[in-house]
């Protein structure tokens, strides 16, 4: 993906805000992870799975087809994995959420993942217009043996049109727990503000946020260290261990740059923990 920004529509608000919804559960059959049960509402729907890797790792493409999120909004997404299953799960494009006039838009993700199975979750980036409302809530519940790694990019205004995120609000709240126990709590607020935008606490003057996370086997320095040298870029970045996985973090102004180290983290994770090799999937534009 570029760092461009095209002129999408000036979208505030529908009269008929959409309530989309998609469900998958995946299970690990005849050595072949399958959807057994697959459900969608508009405006989010499900490509056919497909298998770059061969059977046993099922890779699914969800798409929004109405473009963008306005005030109103709401989407929610329920992914379940049964024992022993392994899928990756990315969308088409990047995600867009419009100015509202008032209204917030809300996404809601619920994960759940079952003894042995791994869950690779790598949606592309999320472009937060100025005057956006929005909050997403994402819950991850993982079994003992289980395995996660996902990624959240997103960039505050279209900033290569002269775009900063100086009105509205910001939210993500992220929770992952395992056998029940909370592994890592995050709570992110953004409101749209020049201090704010500015604070070395907020955005710093940086358009672009990322997080990356990795649950599943305790972690060594030196795969902390492999991850901070792969970094060569320009903007902000920090590396941190946590337990059974790790954390990363990135704030700068280059898409490019962080898609760029979190697929060399994510390669670093399926060699050293997954035994897989490199596939990045076909939607992504790299």
């Amino acid at each position: 993906m570029s760092d461009m920004s095209f002129d999408y529509p000036n979208i505030t608000q529908k009269n008929n805000p959409w309530h989309g919804k998609i469900d998958l559960i995946y299970a690990h059959r005849q050595n072949t992870t399958q959807i057994i049960n697959s459900y969608h509402q508009a405006p989010l729907k499900i490509q056919r799975p497909f298998y770059p890797e061969g059977k046993a790792i099922c890779h699914s493409i969800i798409l929004h087809t109405a473009g963008g999120i306005v005030g109103g909004d709401k989407l929610s997404y329920n992914f379940h994995l049964e024992d022993n299953s392994q899928a990756l799960i990315t969308t088409a494009a990047a995600s867009k959420i419009y100015r509202s006039n008032g209204l917030q838009a809300r996404q809601s993700v619920n994960i759940k993942v079952n003894q042995g199975g791994c869950l690779e979750y790598l949606p592309q980036e999320t472009i937060v217009f100025d005057g956006a409302i929005y909050r997403q809530d994402t819950e991850i519940y993982l079994a003992k043996n289980s395995t996660f790694i996902g990624w959240e990019i997103t960039r505050f205004g279209r900033s290569a049109r002269g775009e900063k995120f100086l009105q509205g609000d910001w939210r993500n709240h992220t929770v992952i727990y395992q056998e029940g126990k909370p592994l890592w709590i995050d709570r992110q607020w953004i409101p749209g503000c020049e201090e704010v935008f500015h604070s070395h606490h907020g955005l710093a003057g940086s358009a672009i946020a990322g997080t990356l996370i990795y649950i599943g086997n305790p972690v060594s320095p030196e795969i902390i260290t492999q991850a901070r040298n792969l970094w060569n870029g320009e903007g902000e970045i920090g590396a941190t261990r946590l337990e059974h996985g790790f954390l990363c973090r990135y704030r700068g102004n280059s898409t490019t740059e962080v898609r760029h180290w979190f697929i060399s983290i994510w390669h670093l994770v399926r060699q050293s923990f997954l035994g897989r090799s490199d596939c990045i999937p076909r939607v992504w534009q790299i």
